[in-house]
C-alpha cells in the first residue's frame, strides 16, 4: 500500500495485481485496493505454483514456504503484462532486511535477476538503499522522492501511512499459509501420503479446516470445529468422499477422503461420536454417506484420547 502511494504521489498511474493460490488469497489485497481507490486484478497462478511445494530450486523457509521462488514466479507473471498491456515498470512493497529469507540484499538481487525484469523492477520503499534502476535513470521516477527503509521495524511505515491518510492496513504477520507451522506440518504429511502429483487443489484447501487425522487404512478424516468449517468441508466434498455424522445429536461433520479399508469408516464413526455432544460411553447411531451409499454404525461414544495417535 505504501509503495503504491509513494509512486502515485509522483503522478504515476498505478495498477495493483494480486497473485492467488490455495495458500494465499486476495481478501487482504481487495481491502487494501479499496482503501487506496486503486484498480486491482487477481490472477490465479496455482498450476504454476504447485511444483514449488515439491522441489523449489532455492529451498524453503522455516515452514514449507518457497519464498524466493514464489517471488520470482509472481514477478514473472506480473511482468508478462508489461508489454501486453502497455505498462512501463513493476514495483513491490518489499523492504530491505524485513524478511530474513527473501528480503536480504542478496535475495532481492537474485529475485530481480531471475524474474527476467531486473531493468524495470522498482522497490520504492528501499530504493535509496538499492542499486539505481532503469526507471529512475530514465526519469520516469524521481529517485529523490523514494525511500531508504530497512530492517524489521515498522515505525517509519506507520508514520508514512499517516501522512498518506492510510488508516486501514494489514498486520505484518500472516498472509501465507505456508509460513504457518501447523499448516506446514499438515501439508508435508499430505505430500508424503499422496501419490498423485500435484495433490488436488481441494485437498490443499481442506488442510485449512478442522482437526485432521490419518486413519489406520490410509484415509484422511477431517473433523469440523465450527458450523462454518462444517459448511466449508461439505463444499469441498468429492463424489467418492464419505460424510460421517452422529444421528440426532449435535456434532461435527467428519469428511473422509481416500477410503480403501472399511476399518477407516469405523474409526471415522468413532471420531464423529467422540467430538459430538454425546457423553463418553453413550450409545449412538452414526451415519456414513457417500452419494447413494449409506453405512450405519451403532457404537458407544469413545473418549477423544483414543484418536491422538492419528492426529496430524
Amino acid at each position: 500500500m505504501l509503495a503504491a502511494a509513494v509512486l502515485r504521489a509522483q503522478g504515476i498511474e498505478v495498477n495493483l495485481i494480486c497473485l492467488v493460490t490455495p495458500f494465499f488469497g486476495a481478501e487482504r489485497a481487495r481491502e487494501s485496493a479499496g482503501h487506496l481507490g486503486l484498480p486491482l486484478r487477481e490472477v490465479d497462478i496455482t498450476d504454476k505454483y504447485l511444483p514449488l511445494i515439491y522441489d523449489p530450486p532455492h529451498g524453503w523457509g522455516r515452514g514449507h514456504n518457497p519464498c524466493i521462488d514464489c517471488h520470482i514466479l509472481m514477478l514473472r507473471e506480473a511482468g508478462n503484462l508489461l508489454a501486453a498491456e502497455g505498462f512501463d515498470l513493476l514495483f513491490t512493497g518489499e523492504v530491505l532486511g524485513q524478511r530474513p529469507m527473501s528480503q536480504n540484499r542478496g535475495s532481492l538481487n537474485l529475485i530481480a535477476k531471475e524474474s527476467g525484469f531486473v531493468d524495470v523492477l522498482l522497490r520504492p520503499l528501499s530504493a535509496k538503499s538499492l542499486k539505481t534502476t532503469r526507471p529512475e535513470l530514465l526519469g520516469w521516477v524521481d529517485r529523490e522522492r523514494l525511500l531508504n527503509l530497512s530492517g524489521r521495524g515498522r515505525k517509519r511505515q506507520i508514520a508514512l501511512a499517516s501522512e498518506f491518510g492510510i488508516t486501514r492496513y494489514p498486520a505484518p504477520a500472516g498472509g501465507c499459509l505456508l509460513t504457518d507451522p501447523g499448516y506446514a506440518v499438515r501439508l508435508k504429511e499430505l505430500l508424503r501420503h499422496h501419490q498423485e502429483v500435484p495433490a488436488p487443489r481441494r485437498e490443499l484447501e481442506m488442510l485449512k479446516y478442522g482437526r485432521q487425522f490419518r486413519l489406520p487404512g490410509g484415509a484422511k478424516a477431517v473433523v469440523g470445529r465450527t458450523e462454518q468449517e462444517n459448511e466449508a468441508l461439505l463444499g469441498l466434498k468429492a463424489p467418492e468422499d464419505f460424510v460421517v455424522k452422529v444421528d440426532k445429536i449435535p456434532g461435527p461433520v467428519v469428511l473422509v477422503c481416500g477410503v480403501q479399508a472399511s476399518e477407516d469408516l469405523e474409526v471415522a464413526a468413532g471420531l464423529a461420536a467422540a467430538y459430538s455432544d454425546a457423553s463418553p460411553g453413550t450409545p449412538v447411531k452414526v451415519n456414513a454417506i457417500n452419494g447413494g451409499q449409506e453405512r450405519v454404525f451403532q457404537i458407544a461414544t469413545p473418549e477423544k484420547d483414543r484418536f491422538k495417535t492419528w492426529l496430524v
